[in-house]
């Protein structure tokens, strides 16, 4: 795992908030509070562009059979001519 470090303000309310978190063992430091809440906050990006890409989906019409020739030409425009 890489070692950079990341400097910030933080008001502080919230230094003593994260402090607590640590204090009561929800977290063994700092660096693992903050590190959750970037997972967490990666998590719910990943969540949200899958909600957009469904609704983009059913935005866009009648479907279609997924037949193997659909397949292939879905594979094809996702991943390029290689696919």
């Amino acid at each position: 795992m890489s070692r950079n470090t990341m400097s910030f303000a933080l008001p502080e309310n919230m230094r003593d908030y994260i402090d607590a978190r640590v204090s009561d063992g929800s977290y063994g430091n700092t660096s693992e509070y903050l590190r959750e809440l970037i997972r967490r906050d990666q998590h719910d990006q990943a969540a949200q562009r899958l909600r957009s890409l469904i609704a983009d989906g059913l935005a866009s019409g009648e479907g279609r059979e997924a037949t193997d020739d659909v397949i292939a030409e879905l594979r094809e425009r996702a991943l390029g001519a290689d696919a």
